[in-house]
């Protein structure tokens, strides 16, 4: 007798199929509508028609496509962290204190030099070094994790205070009581690793819409020029996040150990590796979102990145990411940072609402996704 089963719980050969395997002999269109990420396509696509409707002129006008993506952008690199931190069972709630530490970090060498009176620094060497910081800390964050097997939330809240209170320190002792750096050099004009991180990129798409005679001043000239850099780290990164969960090794233990981190290591996955890993490229996506905002603007902010953990953590759940892990994509998340962008810069646009309405959608959407996700990851394990 075959005693093996299908995911549903079924005897093979009973005449009965899971969910999974009906799915398989099903149209394109149910398949379609049972991927994680079509609820998160779906409300961006109704979020961009209300918008267009109420807004169409100033939201989707050169200029507004370039300030809308630059948000979108800030927050899709971040959420990919999380993302893939989320699909591998953990949370990290130190995203938000994170930026500020990088950028804090960054500004002061900037402005004062490097460590210990070695000299002057350069926007590179600024941004290693802060990166060096923050992956340090990504790892001890990641390791107390791993090792003592505490709850993740507890351990980067924990961190969260304190990198926020070491920002503020920091800020105090090196700026005379201020917690704000500002009026530095505006290196994206004359070094070439800045304006990679803080100034504009794919010049060519407007200049099309300028010849298209879409882009333009009232004197004639071309209105916008570029989109904002964080566009392209955002590209990047969600492009290196999508192959590696879909296309390697590496994603498939990253699924795994979010979806039986026991049975992973008896199958051989290092899931303690994978976790720590994980860590540390959420504080890599945190250090590039903050040094496009120290190398755009200029200047930086003990505040910055406040709150910055929760909004990545629900684009990531709206995107289809569910919060027991094992379930998700980069895809989705990828349309979550959409929505809760164009909802964040809409107050902005649109005078009527008020700018406490977004903190109300942000919270009546996450629910709904979270109820949405659990379903159709059950439908589509069979219920486990």
């Amino acid at each position: 007798m075959n005693s093996t089963t299908e995911r549903g719980g079924q005897p093979a050969g009973a005449g009965h199929l899971s969910e999974t395997d009906r799915l398989r002999e099903a149209g394109w269109f149910s398949r379609l509508v049972h991927r994680p990420e079509i609820g998160a396509f779906s409300g961006m696509s109704v979020i961009l028609i209300l918008l267009a409707i109420a807004a169409g002129d100033v939201v989707y006008n050169p200029l507004g496509i370039k300030n809308n993506l630059a948000i979108v952008a800030q927050l899709g690199i971040i959420a990919t962290g999380a993302c893939m931190l989320m699909i591998a069972g953990e949370f990290d709630l130190s995203i938000g204190s994170m930026i500020g530490f990088a950028g804090m970090s960054m500004a002061i060498m900037l402005k004062w030099g490097l460590p210990f009176g070695i000299g002057p620094a350069t926007p590179l060497s600024a941004f290693l070094i802060t990166l060096c910081l923050t992956l340090a800390i990504g790892w001890l964050i990641g390791t107390i994790v791993v090792r003592t097997r505490l709850s993740s939330f507890i351990v980067s809240l924990s961190f969260l205070f304190i990198l926020r209170g070491a920002t503020e320190v920091s800020f105090r002792t090196f700026n005379q009581g201020s917690t704000q750096v500002s009026g530095l050099p505006d290196f994206k004009e004359t070094d070439f690793f800045a304006s990679l991180l803080g100034g504009e990129t794919f010049q060519w798409f407007y200049d099309l819409l300028f010849w298209l005679g879409l882009n333009f001043n009232r004197a004639g000239d071309q209105w916008v020029t570029g989109f904002d850099a964080k566009v392209a780290w955002w590209l990047v990164i969600s492009i290196a996040a999508w192959f590696v969960l879909s296309r390697t090794q590496v994603g498939n233990w990253i699924y795994a150990t979010g979806g039986n981190e026991e049975a992973a290591r008896a199958n051989g996955v290092p899931t303690d590796k994978v976790k720590v890993s994980l860590f540390m490229f959420t504080a890599f996506c945190a250090t590039i979102f903050a040094a496009t905002q120290v190398f755009d603007t200029n200047t930086a902010d003990a505040a910055k990145g406040n709150l910055k953990e929760l909004e990545a953590i629900a684009a990531a759940v709206v995107g289809g990411v569910i919060l027991s892990g094992g379930f998700g994509s980069i895809v989705g998340v990828v349309f979550g940072a959409v929505i809760f962008g164009l909802v964040q810069n809409s107050v902005f646009y649109i005078s009527w609402i008020d700018g406490s309405y977004y903190r109300m959608f942000l919270g009546t959407v996450l629910l709904v996704a979270a109820f949405s996700n659990e379903t159709i990851r059950k439908r589509i394990t069979g219920g486990i």
